[in-house]
């Protein structure tokens, strides 16, 4: 029995029945997975029709075409903040997605166990080993050191284009009050501001930190939205709402845009809602949350340059940066993925959806 796109459960049971086989379990398994698979298809064109937002045609406006007369910075310098003995990998993966989509410089400050490590992993990134962690500070020196880390953060605030905070950040509380210090500085900045992982711990904490800054983007997981909406509305996820309660998340807030990660991508700036359905991949290896990060980092920095650049007179919508760099970065990371996927299946990895990000968007967007 051949499943083909299109049939739907009752037509593959029906095919079953009259072809009268008795398949063995490998094949059970891989029938039920593409029932699952078109059905989540369907599904998301079916909730997605109301609010779906054209990612295409926005990867298409705000990606800049090459022009020998830029230098380089132009297309996008970001910084990660995040990076401790434990976690290494997350900010790698966030700052190189943003290399691999087209930033000219990607930055990660992080600790000092953690710099050595992270630097082994490439040599495209600049590595800042400046954030300090509790066990190598004394109690004396505290106020001392913090003051240290977060000026030599902010000395080169101004040159960013976008901030992401959390990937690999840890909880270490020292660590965790120098960030909160460098948000502060990004916010007098006017940087633009991805909280992501562990940052998310820090802000949903202290929501003060993001509160009523409409360059600020949160990026929740499941479990992260769940705490969000009992910290902010005082009660639990409402699936059945999904856009109106996400909508008042970001409204109450103050205006910080939300994007909330699951089967189909919801984001909002709490004045509109818009989804991203697109079909990804079924495996779920971890660190896509930090390529999302990442993606939205250097989407967001686009968006921003060519609103600024057009003075009011681009046809696209939503006109809100914020929520432009989260679409685009939702919908190229989702392709990215459902690629990777197409050729690795089982054993697709983070770095496997890295190295498909480039193609995705040169099949949306061609260079040349």
């Amino acid at each position: 029995m051949i499943v083909k796109h299109g049939m739907n459960y009752l037509t593959v049971l029906n095919s079953a029945r009259n072809h009268k086989l008795a398949p063995p379990l490998a094949v059970l398994r891989r029938q039920q997975f593409l029932i699952r698979v078109l059905g989540v298809r369907g599904d998301n064109r079916m909730q997605g029709s109301k609010f779906e937002a054209d990612s295409d045609n926005i990867l298409r406006a705000i990606t800049p075409v090459f022009d020998p007369n830029r230098h380089k910075g132009q297309a996008g310098k970001v910084a990660v903040i995040g990076g401790c003995r434990e976690y290494t990998g997350a900010p790698y993966f966030a700052a190189i997605s943003a290399l691999k989509i087209g930033a000219d410089l990607s930055h990660v400050f992080c600790t000092k166990d953690a710099a050595p490590v992270i630097k082994s992993y490439s040599p495209e990134l600049i590595v800042h080993p400046v954030l300090e962690e509790s066990y190598s500070v004394g109690d004396r020196d505290k106020d001392h050191i913090s003051r240290r880390v977060v000026a030599e953060v902010d000395k080169w605030m101004e040159r960013f284009d976008c901030l992401v905070v959390g990937p690999g950040l840890g909880r270490d509380p020292f660590l965790l009050d120098c960030v909160s210090e460098i948000i502060k500085q990004a916010r007098q900045s006017n940087v633009p501001i991805i909280i992501d992982g562990d940052g998310l711990f820090l802000v949903t904490n202290n929501l003060g930190l993001v509160s009523g800054y409409p360059l600020a983007i949160l990026t929740p997981n499941v479990n992260e939205y769940k705490r969000l909406v009992q910290k902010v509305l005082n009660c639990e996820v409402n699936d059945q709402d999904s856009h109106g309660q996400l909508l008042s998340l970001a409204k109450q807030i103050g205006g910080v845009t939300v994007l909330r990660k699951g089967k189909c991508d919801l984001i909002s700036d709490g004045e509109i809602v818009k989804s991203v359905s697109n079909h990804g991949s079924p495996r779920r290896c971890g660190g896509q949350g930090d390529i999302l990060s990442g993606s939205v980092a250097v989407f967001l920095s686009w968006a921003r340059q060519l609103i600024l650049a057009d003075e009011g007179n681009l046809i696209i919508s939503p006109t809100n940066p914020t929520m432009l760099g989260c679409i685009a970065g939702s919908a190229l990371l989702r392709k990215a993925a459902s690629l990777a996927f197409e050729d690795r299946k089982r054993s697709t990895l983070t770095t496997d959806i890295i190295e498909c990000l480039g193609r995705s968007l040169e099949d949306i967007c061609p260079a040349c």
